[in-house]
Formats: structure tokens, sequence, C-alpha cells
């Protein structure tokens, strides 16, 4: 019978000893048995009906108003008889939709690649190690690992729990968390159980889409994909979000107003024409150049290639982008508040101390652990997992292994009765285990020190002694955990347990120090945030004097430390008083995560928010862009992002900040030479009209200069590298829009430049007798090879010609020179010229077009240096 999304196969090789606690024993599937079952079922994923295949974005181009008009264009043609030329302006627009189909495609390749990259992660056990995987990937009979933050893979039957709750509200509806257990056994023959539905208290069963809230466990998988219950429903688990609200909006106003002034003028031209000459087929021509000129169909394929392409490039920095509006953002950011561990640090924890109450270990110089020492290690190390996952167990338990011994024997011979875990009102865990052959067990905690002094209820006297310790630690920058334990009379009988560990009657047994290396990269990345007017803030949870001692490490102002406790203390108005001058915050809890998040965006900073954790999600969200730990962080902090930092690296979100700054850069760029290219092909198509003289841009003209035009703006600009000054500059008003008006000014004074000396060429040559062939070679000529200039003018701000000249760009250098050789086909091949109505441009006429491109890219070269030297000055006087 074949498996369905309520049917669980449960094979002979898969039984479990009493509680689940052997399975941990399995080695899981094989890697070639999982490729076999992904072959047979397919990925662990829903179909996605938002994907655009090749029909849907070739029916999206034939809609668009330039098709329209290429196609009415050779409607014209072929009613003047010109049936060379409708063919021609039919082979344009179908190269037209050729291009555009490429980069959209380009475009949905790249999205398609970072939605994989946004997959939720799972935990496996694959040939007996723990690997972590692409949530798509997981198949049947896989054995997943769930721990508290973790969106489940697939619907599974529970083969171990540790105080596992989970939120099933995705499927039920219902926001109460439900508890899971594991079944007493599991027969040891192959049978069909049917599954209940999700949202019942106290079965084996955890299903796909659903959240760890607490606890870890252990599940054989039974459905993926399509047969989940997650499946059944149909409903997404989420996607790359691919639109741009702000940018959109922005770019829908400048196409409606081209679009507008286009219609008008266009319709003026056709009216004009032909009552003035009487040619009404002609003026249909002239009025489709005129649209065609001014609509600026490029605008949206930018935005559309920019931010898929940016979120790519950002990718490449180990960085994924969920939000692709994030790139709008990171140029605004004046607050970055990251955390310290493993971020900051390398997370790369050591154990360098142990601290008792008589004795003391220290790493350097004692390379022996003393016996008192030992016994507080053994105790922190047994309240670990057996199979480390976390920084500070692993560091645990590799020194335990140094120094008492086989870490195997120490969980072997105890039995584990109850784990509880990790609680957002007690920062610690615990573990109750046995020894053969007694009923009475031992509680093993290990956590922050204010909670295991909880448990342990210290007099605060003797709280004020072990704090002293810890303050004389934090000046090293060493993090400490406490570590106690609790004997537990009748351990085994589980029901009779406390639900936390409060009811337990600790013994504090001493501290841990650890060690975690500042990562070697931070302080310069530090500088770098500072010199773009980007304020760094810490947030952790350590201790006031490591977080000081780490923060003076990082570069960070380390004047001022807020504590959780001050925090407590102040009112909304104080805190976001004191948050103005404060970087560093030690013994933060969650919920004032999200406080100081609130009260910086009150003071009119653009937040950054770094999390890993569930607890962290709330501040993540409330930011302007919030950004998830994709190494440790846990799938509610990467659902709540916008940005998921796949090594963890605080390095990589100033490199994503720069990237952010580069791409909206160059969207500028690249909306400054669409406005600016767009003035003189216009002018062109207008001027004959309003002197009289033979038409020099018909639609098939049009139709090639946009071949050029296309590819520059979408590909030429967006492969450009970041302006030198890109970090040197205060954030970008949020408010302000894509195109400031001094820059559309610019713009515009480019396009009427080119034109003005394109007409110069176009009118002297006209009264010096020049038949039009030869007119409109001399012309078209000279308007391409100005529109070269100004992509040359264009790819830099600042930069002199000659520095951007030599700048590298592959994708420019083959541009110009398709461009050319194309040109150079119209222009000497004749077949060509009689398509595009040229004669043979002679050299003299061809050193007109040289020097009248050279004369435009010198003069705007000269203005643009006088036109932005202000802001220049602006900017720095603002980094001051």
């Amino acid at each position: 019978m074949p498996e369905t999304a309520s049917t669980a196969v449960i094979n002979d090789n898969e039984a479990i000893g009493e509680n689940g606690i052997e399975s941990t024993k399995l080695l899981g599937l094989s890697e070639a048995m999982a490729a076999e079952r992904l072959e047979e079922d397919g990925y662990n994923e829903l179909p996605m009906p938002d994907q655009r295949g090749f029909l849907r974005i070739l029916f999206e181009i034939l809609r668009q108003p330039m098709f329209a008009l290429l196609l009415g264009g050779g409607i014209v043609y072929l009613l003047l008889g010109d049936r060379t030329e409708a063919i021609m302006l039919l082979l344009f627009a179908c190269f037209s939709v050729i291009i555009t189909i490429v980069q959209e495609s380009r475009s949905e390749h790249v999205l398609e690649a970072l939605r994989n990259l946004a997959s939720p992660r799972a935990l496996v056990i694959r040939d007996g190690k723990r690997v972590h995987i692409a949530g798509r990937e997981v198949v049947r009979d896989d054995l997943i690992v769930i721990s508290e933050g973790d969106r489940v893979a697939a619907d599974a039957t529970l083969l171990m729990v540790q105080d596992l709750l989970l939120d099933e509200s995705l499927l039920t509806g219902e926001a109460m968390p439900v508890r899971k257990l594991t079944q007493d056994a599991i027969v040891k023959s192959e049978y069909q159980r049917v599954v209940p539905k999700p949202g019942g208290e106290d079965l084996p069963y955890v299903f796909a889409g659903t959240l760890v809230v607490r606890g870890t466990g252990q599940a054989l998988v039974h459905a993926t994909g399509i047969r989940s219950e997650m499946g059944k429903i149909g409903r997404s688990l989420g996607s790359i979000e691919t639109e741009q609200p702000g940018l959109q909006l922005q770019i829908q106003s400048f196409v409606r107003n081209f679009a507008i002034i286009g219609a008008f003028v266009g319709t003026l031209t056709v009216l004009l024409f032909g009552l003035l000459r009487g040619s009404w087929l002609e003026a249909m021509l002239s009025g489709i150049a005129l649209g065609m000129s001014l609509l600026p169909e490029e605008f949206p394929l930018v935005l559309a290639v920019f931010m898929a392409m940016g979120a790519w490039r950002i990718s490449q920095a180990r960085v994924l982008t969920r939000r692709a509006s994030a790139i709008e953002t990171l140029g605004a950011t004046t607050v970055l508040c990251t955390d310290k561990t493993g971020t900051l640090t390398e997370n790369r924890m050591t154990v360098v101390s142990i601290v008792n109450e008589d004795a003391r270990w220290d790493q350097d110089g004692q390379p022996t652990v003393s016996d008192k020492s030992k016994e507080t290690l053994e105790i922190a190390l047994l309240a670990c997992p057996s199979i480390p996952t976390d920084s500070m167990d692993l560091a645990i338990h590799a020194l335990a292994e140094a120094q008492i011994g086989s870490n195997d024997a120490s969980f072997t011979k105890r039995t584990l009765i109850r784990a509880y875990g990790l609680r957002p009102d007690l920062f610690a865990v615990a573990n109750i285990m046995t020894s053969e052959g007694d009923e009475n067990g031992t509680a093993y905690a290990k956590g922050a020190l204010e909670a295991v002094a909880e448990l342990c209820q210290l007099s605060p006297e003797r709280l004020d002694s072990i704090r002293k310790q810890v303050d004389a630690l934090g000046l090293d920058g060493i993090r400490v955990l406490g570590v106690a334990k609790a004997i537990v009379l009748n351990a085994t009988q589980e029901h009779d347990l406390p639900e936390t560990p409060r009811g337990l009657n600790f013994e504090y047994a001493g501290l841990i120090g650890f060690a975690d290396p500042i990562r070697a990269n931070v302080p310069a990345a530090v500088t770098e945030c500072r010199s773009a007017g980007i304020r760094i803030v810490m947030i952790t949870g350590d201790y006031p004097a490591t977080a000081h001692a780490i923060g003076l490490k990082a570069g960070l102002d380390a004047t001022d430390v807020l504590t959780g406790d001050d925090i407590e203390a102040l009112s909304d108005d104080d805190l976001a008083l004191r948050v103005k001058s404060t970087s560093i915050f030690a013994r933060i809890q969650p919920n004032q995560k999200l406080r100081i998040v609130q009260s910086l965006k009150a003071n009119g900073e653009i937040v950054a928010m770094t999390g890993d954790g569930v607890n962290d999600a709330p501040a993540i969200k409330a930011a302007h862009i919030g950004i998830a730990m994709g190494g440790r962080g846990t799938d509610v902090a990467r659902e709540a992002s916008a940005i998921v930092l796949l090594d963890d690296d605080f390095n990589s979100i100033v490199k994503t900040i720069r990237l952010g700054r580069r791409i909206y850069d160059n969207l500028r760029k690249a909306i400054e030479y669409i406005i600016a290219v767009h003035i003189p092909i216009a002018g062109l198509a207008l001027l004959p009209l309003l002197l009289g003289l033979p038409l020099i841009l018909t639609p098939i003209h049009i139709a090639f200069l946009e071949m050029v035009i296309d590819p520059a703006c979408s590909v030429v600009f967006e492969a450009e590298q970041e302006e030198e000054d890109v970090m040197h500059r205060p954030p970008r008003d949020p408010a302000s829009p894509l195109i400031l008006p001094k820059r559309i000014l610019w713009a515009a004074l480019q396009g009427f430049l080119v034109l003005a000396i394109l007409s110069g060429v176009f009118i002297g040559a006209a009264r010096m007798g020049l038949p039009a062939p030869d007119l409109r070679a001399l012309v078209f000529t000279s308007l391409v090879l100005m529109n070269m200039g100004l992509i040359l003018v264009n790819r830099s701000f600042k930069a002199s010609l000659s520095r951007a000249f030599w700048q590298p760009n592959l994708s420019l250098w083959t541009l110009f020179g398709s461009v050319i050789a194309l040109l150079a086909t119209a222009v000497y091949f004749p077949p060509a010229q009689l398509l595009f109505h040229f004669d043979k441009l002679h050299w003299d006429d061809l050193g007109v077009c040289i020097f009248a491109s050279f004369l435009s890219v010198l003069l705007l070269e000269a203005i643009k240096s006088l036109w932005f030297k202000d802001s220049d000055k602006k900017t720095n006087l603002r980094l001051q």
C-alpha cells in the first residue's frame, strides 16, 4: 500500500528502547538511501504557483507599450509599401523580446537560487552523523533532530523527547502549545498506523511547519512535501519576497509621467505633421518614433534586474536577502545593533577558568585541572547534552575529555530521566540522571549566574562575593556560566518530578569561564561603519565587565555601559535619551532588546538588528532591517528577518551595507542615464517637424537605439564597482526620492547638452546641402557615439573620466564592441544602408561624429566636477 500523508510506516530496523533513549544510537539513512528516496518522492516542498515561466514572461513583454509601438510602426510601413522596413522592424521587436526574456529569465533563476537558500534548514542524522541540510532535501525515513526555535521540516514520528512543546497554530489555529511524548514502544514489525490530526496533547507526532517552543527531540520522517499535513492544506511556507514598495511607487510615478508626456507630444506631433505636410502615414511614423523615444519602458526592467542581481551579489558575500526591499534600506541604516557571541567574536569557545569557593584553575600556567575543579567540570559536563552542538557545550566536552577521561563513560553509566530546557524566565538548563540500580538521582544545572543563584537560593552576601569573581573574570573578556547540582529522591518516578528546576534543592558548585576571541576583521569593519556614519551598538546577555572588554577590543565607544536592570528602571523617554549616547548594553533580556530598538526608532534612527534566538524575533521584526544568524540562528529568527547571515560574521553585515549602497548608487546612475538619453532621441524626432527638415529618426532607428539602451542600463550599470567614497558618506535619508531634484536637473542637462550639439551638427549639415541619407547617417552615428559617451559620464558620480574609463567592467566593453560593430554594419554594409535609409559615411563626416561625441563628454565632465562640488562639502561636514 503506498504511503499517504496520514499514514506512518514503521520498519523493523527502527525499534527503540524504553522512553526512546536508545534512538540516539540509530545511524539514520545513508546518503545513498536518502538520494533514492529523494528520487522517488521528490523534494520536500510545495508547488510554487508564483514562479514565472517562459510563456508568462513572454506574455508580459507582449503587453508592453513599446512592443505595441513597434508593431504599429510595422503596420504603417506595410501600408506605405515598405515591406523590407516592416520586416526589419519586426526583427528588431523580436530581438528586443529576446533580450528582455534573457534578462527576466536571469532574474528568475537568481530568485530561484535565493529561494533555495531561504528554505528552512533541518538537522538530520545520516550515516550516524548530524548534518545540516536544506529543509527541501529531507526525505521519508530521515531521522531529524529538532530543538527550540526550529520549524519542523516534515511530518514525523517522535522517537525521543526532552521537555518538548510545539506550537501547531499554523495547522490548527490554536495558540496554546501542545506537549509531545514518545510512544511507550514501537512494535518490531512493519505495519501501518493512522496518524491523528495535529493539535492533540501527548501525541508522538510532529508536523511540517510547526514550531518548537521548548525542548528537543528526535523523530522519524513519514511524510514530506505534498504528502504532509501542510501539503494537504496547500499553504506555502514562504518564499523570497521580491517586491520593493518604496522604489516601485517611485518607478511607477516616473513611467506614468513620461507616458503621459509621450502620449501628449506624440499625438500633437501626428496632428501637426499631418496638417502641415499632408502625409498622415508619415505623420503616424513620426508620432510613433517620438512616442518610442519618450516611453521609459526600461524603468521597470532596470528595477527588477537590479534588485534580483543585487540580492544575488549580496548572497556571494554569504548573506541571504529574504526581502529585497532591505536593499533599499541598507544605505539608510544609521544604527547597527549586534550581538557579541559569534558575530563580533568567533564563537569558538574554550574553557579557560574554573572557579570554586576555595579553588581556582586557569588555563594559563595550569595544564592539569585540580580534583576540586574536576568536580565542577563534571557537573557542567552532565548538564550538557551527550551530543553537544552549542559552542559552550562543545568547549566543556573538550576539556572534560582531556582532563577527566571518556565523556561517553560519564553518560553511559547514567540514565537521563528528565531534561529541562532554557526558559524565557530562567536562563539555565538542567538534566536529571540516575545511576544503575539507584532510584534516587542527581540534577545537574548550568546557566547564567542570576538563574543559578535563584536555583540555589543564595544569600545576598554570597551572591555579591560570587559577582566580584565574575566581574574580575569579565575584565579579561571572559564569559561565565554558573553550575550547580541537586539530589533528587525517587527520580525514576518521572510523573512526580517538578515542572521546572525551581522545584529542586540545588547547591552552588562554581563558575566555568570561557574565552571567545574577537574576529580579526571586526575592528576594521567597525571603523568602516563609523566612517559611513553608522553607529555600532552591542547588545549582549553577558556581564558588563565582559561586554566592556569586548567592546574596547572591537573599537566600540565603551564610555558608557547600560545594563538590563538600568533599563528596567528607566521610562521610555529616559531610555530614548540614554540610547543616544550608549553603545554597549549588557545583561539584556529579550523584551529589553525590543525596547532598545523602539527607543532608537523613536529617536529617528534607521535600525538594523541582529539576533539568533526565538526571543530575538520581536526585536528583529521591529527593526527597519532584521538580520538573523544563519549558522546558529533559529528558523523563527530567520522568518522575522529581512537578511540572514549565512556565516554569522559581523564583517558580512558591513559588506552587505557596502553592496546595498553600491546597488542603490548604480540604480540611480541607470535612471539618470535613461532620462538623459531619451531627451536627444525625442528632440531629434521632433526637430525636423519644427524646422521643416527631413526626418532623421523613424521607428527602426529608435529600435536600434533601444538595443543599446536596454543592456546599458540593466547590465552595464548593474555591474559597476562601488564609488570610492561609498563608505565615507552619511546614511541616505530614507524619505528622500530615488532621484533628487538636483540629479534630475543634472540628467536633463546632460540630455539637452547632447541635443544642442546634435542639433548643431544636424542643422549645419542640412544647410550645407547634405542629402537626406548622408544627413541621417551623420546625425544617427553622432547620436550613437554620444550615447556611448553618456554611459561613460554616468559611470561615476565623482571620478574623473580617465579614472572611470579604466575602471574594470567587462559588460561595458562587450557592449561598446557590439554597438560599434552593428553601427559599422548599418552605415557601411549596402543592404543595411537600404534598411536604415543611410548613405555611406565619409571619413570627414565620421570625424565630425567623433569630435561631437568627444566634445559632449568633455563639456559634461567639466560641468560635473562643478555641479557636485557643493554636495561633496556637505557630505564631509555631516560626517565630522
